[in-house]
């Protein structure tokens, strides 16, 4: 009986296999691949939606007005490397650090709230942690100038409008919003530890370096690469922060690639050159990514 049923079963069973994969793919193809291979062709023409012509092939002209710097993509990718090696460095040392404190102290009075507390840059969206810094920063009525002027007896200091000091303000910001992230990542790391081999290595008396070193580090390393890889592919998108902070000012000192793709998308209206440079945004970000998932599966495969 049961075998004159089994065909019945599988077959209803890869129906719903089906079903639930089909809404799947097509999101995933009305969405994702279109509008990718769309953009593929469009980076080969020259297009303007202000002008009135239909698009012109191009050829690899977009990509040599790139290459030679007509827009001056190298120092937009140097500030964007420098920004994401800066911030995610910064924000996981950090995140660690208090990740380690709060891990270590779960008797601690107000620890919940205090977690809650630390939690809420992060829920923040950017580009209200943005407007909320210009304020900040503001050299003629905001809060920090009025601490260093009145507090430190210090000059008014331009955070957002001086050359030297922008783009280190835009950063510290953005280490202020996404340290949080890092701490989190690192409670969860540090909770993926067997308690047994923890107490194990108390009874062994071992120092904390090589708790650290043989314990933790082997159980929670993947939890901990996985959120700096997140955080690395999130910083090197980041746009609606600077936008309401410095516009990618003064001069181009905070123009970091995805302002500059904005600009010419969205003002300059150059969408065969945009395009162009969002092909080659999106090669970057997929080696990036291929180099962080081949780590994470050397290190899971050494497990």
């Amino acid at each position: 009986m049961s075998s004159r049923l089994m065909p019945g079963v599988l077959d209803n069973r890869r129906f719903l296999v089906f079903a639930l994969l089909v809404p799947v793919l097509a999101f995933f193809v009305v969405f994702n691949t279109i509008p990718t291979l769309w953009l593929l062709g469009l980076s080969f023409h020259k297009f303007s939606l202000i002008s009135g012509m239909p698009p012109e092939f191009f050829g690899l002209r977009n990509f040599e007005d790139i290459y030679y710097n007509k827009n001056g993509i190298w120092g937009d990718l140097g500030r964007t490397f420098l920004f994401v090696g800066v911030g995610v460095t910064v924000q996981t040392v950090l995140g660690v650090l208090l990740g380690f404190l709060f891990w270590g102290s779960k008797d601690m009075p107000g620890r919940r709230i205090a977690l809650t507390l630390l939690f809420t840059p992060m829920v923040l969206t950017p580009v209200a942690t943005g407007t909320f810094f210009r304020f900040i920063y503001d050299p003629t009525f905001g809060v920090l100038n009025a601490l260093l002027t009145g507090g430190l007896g210090m000059g008014v200091v331009d955070f957002l409008g001086n050359p030297k000091i922008a783009y280190w303000a835009v950063l510290a910001v953005d280490c202020w919003m996404w340290t949080p992230f890092m701490t989190l990542m690192t409670l969860a790391a540090l909770g993926s530890v067997p308690k047994a081999e923890l107490e194990a290595a108390e009874i062994d008396r071992l120092s904390w370096p090589k708790r650290i070193s043989l314990v933790i580090w082997h159980h929670g390393k993947f939890i901990l690469m996985l959120g700096i890889l997140l955080r690395t592919i999130d910083a090197f998108k980041t746009l609606d922060l600077i936008i309401p902070m410095t516009k990618g000012g003064p001069g181009q000192t905070t123009r970091l690639v995805a302002v500059e793709l904005n600009k010419q998308s969205f003002e300059s209206f150059n969408m065969g050159w945009s395009s162009a440079y969002s092909v080659l945004l999106l090669l970057i970000s997929i080696a990036m990514t291929s180099i962080f998932i081949y780590i994470l599966n050397r290190r899971r495969r050494a497990r």
